[in-house]
């Protein structure tokens, strides 16, 4: 990550502090390499050793201490006041420091809802509580969550030029894979084209390369989150892709739909069109709902309503989720209010936030047929960052 952005999500959480009145944000971790918080990508350029402390605080004061070999690396982030380092431990310095602040709340990245606000491990937990302790600060704690998640939420300008960046490789890459795909081909070779694309641009995967690009041919398939396989694509199938690059740290997350058309068929069955149609007149559905002050799970239900009532079953999964660092990003959720998504169906949606939309629908003896877009949330409806697939690609 450029160390500008770093320096520019510090400063911004400094000011989201003042609104969620935080007094203290620490990010306590070890070892980084092994165990990462998944907010430390904002708050340094490398991986950290020891014990390490990420101090901000309301009044816009920064502070880190870290060991002594990881110093230069948080200087040279110019987003901290004072960088400290230590050699036989953290603590002296740590309290020294929390005793001068004497905040009145303390936030910790733990949260029972949000895997990405939850990022200190029980040990460390148990650590600083033990230090605060000491202190006499350890009533003062209380959960990051709400900060972590308008940190990441809240694109900055320099971040939607990284996602845009991204949107927009990735979409050359299925262009290409859309005048090579024909019958005969295993998902493994459609899937080798797009990597070896990647690889010649010099970008890094969205997500596990083993499944970036995900190539799902026909009935039958894993549907998704699965490696692609030696299965053959052929005629009548219906062949979706779910695939995504990374750009200075930010990535993309786009699926699209194609048709493999019968030596009899100059267009695709009208099972096969209709689904498609009706995936894409969810996905509009969806967007001219999403704005700022709704929640996900009506944005959800608005795309899913429209599927059940075209006699399609629902797609077992949330309509869309937040994209920015990760593929799966943030803690708003377009979501129906399930078990498993716990809070984030509830959570207001607010400008500048980044979803993908990707609806889905089973044609039986086709396939799955499902688009996945990527929008930024603004005041009025929500624009698309990616060009809308609104053809179904056909294919020999």
């Amino acid at each position: 990550m450029h160390t500008d952005i770093v320096r520019e999500k510090v400063r911004q959480a400094s000011v989201l502090m003042q609104e969620f009145q935080i007094d203290c944000w620490i990010t306590f971790v070890r070892e980084t390499a092994a165990v990462r918080d998944p907010i430390l990508d904002f708050l340094v350029t490398a991986d950290l050793t020891w014990q390490s402390a990420l101090i901000v605080t309301s009044t816009g004061s920064s502070i880190a201490i870290v060991g002594k070999y990881d110093r230069q690396t948080v200087v040279d982030t110019g987003a901290y006041d004072r960088v400290i380092d230590y050699v036989e431990g953290i603590r002296t310095s740590l309290l020294a420091e929390l005793r001068a602040l004497n905040p009145r709340t303390i936030a910790l990245n733990y949260s029972m809802d949000s895997e990405i606000c939850d990022g200190i491990t029980h040990g460390m937990f148990l650590a600083m509580m033990d230090m605060l302790r000491e202190a006499g600060l350890d009533k003062r704690v209380i959960s990051a969550e709400t900060l972590i998640s308008a940190l990441r939420q809240r694109k900055s300008a320099s971040e939607i030029a990284c996602l845009r960046e991204a949107v927009r490789h990735t979409e050359e890459i299925y262009a290409l894979i859309g005048r090579t795909l024909r019958a005969g081909m295993t998902e493994e070779e459609v899937a080798g084209i797009m990597r070896a694309e990647v690889h010649k641009r010099g970008l890094g995967f969205a997500w596990d390369p083993t499944a970036c690009p995900a190539v799902f041919a026909g009935p039958d398939t894993a549907a998704a989150h699965y490696k692609p396989t030696d299965r053959v694509v052929q005629p009548g199938h219906v062949v979706n892709m779910d695939f995504g690059v990374r750009v200075e740290g930010y990535v993309s997350d786009l699926q699209r739909t194609f048709y493999v058309l019968r030596d009899d068929e100059t267009i695709a069955p009208p099972a096969v069109q209709r689904g498609f149609d009706t995936i894409v007149e969810a996905i509009e559905k969806a967007r001219s709902v999403l704005r700022p002050g709704v929640i996900g799970k009506e944005v959800d239900a608005a795309a899913r309503s429209h599927i059940t009532a075209a006699g399609y079953g629902e797609f077992p999964h949330a309509l869309g989720h937040q994209v920015g660092r990760f593929a799966h990003d943030g803690t708003a959720l377009l979501a129906p209010a399930w078990e498993k998504y716990g809070r984030k169906p509830f959570a207001p949606i607010e400008e500048n936030m980044v979803f993908t939309i990707e609806p889905r629908l089973t044609v039986p003896d086709h396939g799955v047929v499902t688009i996945e877009e990527m929008v930024i949330v603004t005041p009025g409806e929500a624009e698309y960052l990616s060009i809308p697939q609104r053809t179904l690609h056909c294919v020999h």
